[in-house]
Order: structure tokens, then C-alpha cells, then sequence
């Protein structure tokens, strides 16, 4: 008899020590698992619901995901994984089983979970969902978790694909970006990224009227997760905006913001909006910007109405 195809969970430790050996992704990791598995052709091309994706391939990468999460992975960048020091000293220990019970006990899983939802997450296998904890979540929540718990994969991924692009091609994202939330009307002639050596710390312009009377000004810097744009960032661009005589300005960053930047923007008389890197990506997905739909599902309920005469 045919063995069925791996579970996330059964696939999780191989695909841990096959990234130890030398795999970067969860496609590299393919011919090993096969191997392990003993899959035959038929298997290996089996498809999720919605065909866009292979089945283990599927399993194989949400696994990394949720090793990513628990720090037993790290990625340099985006479709490159490595394992941490952590996780040699999990595989030195001759582990024997690793599954999302056990990440759950690991403090980093445990906080990033946390963090994610007020509602308990499930994990997702392609269109399949497990439910390891708690039991009883009806069937729209599991649903809803599980779109957040993807929703957040998009906006790791957005990320990372941000931080690869030139400084110019970022500087377009965040005024393509604005235009689509509606600033200058939405008509793509009334924005322009002007992000050059002397730009004076200017990397975009929306005009709100046609003839430039009404400005808003960018500036978009990519840092890494862990460096804040602190207050002398926030007062550079401050400068350039009386400079140029404006009030209005959006400063974006791929991290965050210091307290001290906030405050400071609190007390100044320029009207300045702050976005970081979770609120690029969110609204990024928000506005259909360097995303789009892969599959629309559809829930649907009785028609109380058309129903009512009886």
C-alpha cells in the first residue's frame, strides 16, 4: 500500500537537518524528502486545491515558516534560509520528533503567536487547516486565523523582496503606493520620485491639485529590522520641508521608529505621517500593491429571505 504524503509536522526535522546540510529553501529540500519518504513521481507532483502549488513542496515550506518563527531558522533574504545556532544545538541534541507542539513550548514561537491575533492561531497545510490548540474553534474562525497566520507570511514576504530592490525602485514603490491609496486623485501623473544625490533629503513628491499648490513630500529609507529611524532622521527631513516650504510629509522606513522620533514628530507644526515596515506591508496588500489574488474563496449562508414565505 502507498504511504500517503508527509505532514507538515512529519516533515518539519527533516527538512531541519536537510537545511543544516546545505538546502536554502524548501524546493531544495524536495529530493531529500522524497528520498526519506520514499514518494514515488505521482506523489511528488501532487497539487493543493488550488493547483498553484505542490503538495509537499507546500508542507515542506510552511514547516520552514514555522521554524523561522521559532528561530530554529533564519532568512538573510528572501527564498534563503539558514538554521540558527539554535537549531544546531537542537540537532546536536539527537533530537528525535519536532512538530508545532514543540515550537509552542519555545519562547520565540510562543511570543510571535501571541502577538499575532486575539483569536488562537491554526497552522495551515496548502487549503487544509490543522488545529493543534486550543480545540473548538468553529470552522469561520479556523478560516479567519488561518488568512491572518498567511496574511503575515505576505508581509514577511514583501519585506524581504523590499530589501533587495535598488533605492530607486523603493522610492517608485512608495509613490506608486500613495497614489493607489488616493493621494493626487489617483491619477499617477500627479506623483514623481525625484530621489537623487542632493535631493535634499526629498525622494518623492504627490501633488494634490494640478498645478502643484498643495504638495505632500517623501522620503523612504530602507533600514534593517533591528536599526530604528531615530529623531535626528525625523529632523533632517523636517528641515528639508521647510525648505522647500511644505507642510505636509510621509516619512516610510522598512523598520521602525524610535520613541524619541515619535515624540518629536508630535511636537512639530509640519503635519507628518509615519509609516514602518508592518504598516508598509499591510497596507501594500491593503491596496493591492505588488500583490494580487492568487484564489478567491467564498463563504455563503442561507437566504433568510428567500426563504421567509415559508
Amino acid at each position: 500500500m502507498t504511504r500517503e504524503i508527509p505532514s507538515m509536522n512529519e516533515v518539519m526535522l527533516p527538512c531541519l537537518k536537510l537545511l543544516a546540510a546545505g538546502a536554502t529553501n524548501a524546493r531544495e529540500c524536495l529530493t531529500g524528502l522524497k528520498a526519506q519518504f520514499a514518494m514515488n513521481d505521482e506523489q511528488m507532483m501532487e497539487t493543493i486545491p488550488s493547483g498553484l502549488r505542490t503538495r509537499i513542496f507546500d508542507r515542506a515550506d510552511w514547516a520552514i515558516f514555522h521554524m523561522m518563527k521559532a528561530g530554529l531558522v533564519d532568512r538573510p533574504k528572501r527564498g534563503f534560509y539558514t538554521v540558527s545556532e539554535d537549531a544546531r544545538k537542537l540537532l546536536n541534541s539527537s533530537v528525535a520528533k519536532l512538530d508545532l507542539k514543540s515550537l509552542q513550548a519555545m519562547p520565540t514561537y510562543s511570543a510571535w503567536k501571541s502577538g499575532q491575533a486575539t483569536l488562537e492561531k491554526v497552522a495551515v497545510e496548502g487549503d487544509k487547516f490543522i488545529q493543534p490548540t486550543p480545540e473548538g474553534l468553529t470552522p469561520q474562525e479556523a478560516i479567519e486565523a488561518a488568512f491572518q497566520e498567511i496574511d503575515a507570511d505576505l508581509r514577511d514576504d514583501l519585506l524581504a523582496v523590499i530589501y533587495d530592490m535598488p533605492p530607486s525602485r523603493f522610492e517608485q514603490l512608495i509613490v506608486d503606493l500613495l497614489l493607489s491609496m488616493g493621494y493626487g486623485g489617483g491619477d499617477r501623473s500627479m506623483g514623481e520620485r525625484i530621489g537623487k544625490s542632493g535631493d535634499g533629503g526629498i525622494d518623492g513628491i504627490i501633488n494634490e491639485d494640478a498645478l502643484g499648490l498643495d504638495a505632500v513630500y517623501i522620503q523612504a529609507k530602507r533600514y534593517a529590522p533591528d536599526s530604528k529611524v531615530g529623531r535626528p532622521a525625523l529632523q533632517a527631513f523636517v528641515g528639508s520641508l521647510t525648505g522647500e516650504g511644505a507642510n505636509k510629509g510621509v516619512f516610510v522606513t522598512t523598520s521602525d521608529f524610535s520613541k524619541e522620533a515619535r515624540d518629536y514628530i508630535t511636537r512639530v507644526q509640519h503635519r507628518i505621517v509615519l509609516i514602518n515596515g508592518d504598516r508598509l506591508a499591510r497596507l501594500m496588500i491593503q491596496h493591492e500593491v505588488g500583490v494580487r489574488a492568487r484564489k478567491t474563496y467564498v463563504l455563503r449562508s442561507v437566504d433568510e429571505d428567500y426563504f421567509s414565505e415559508f
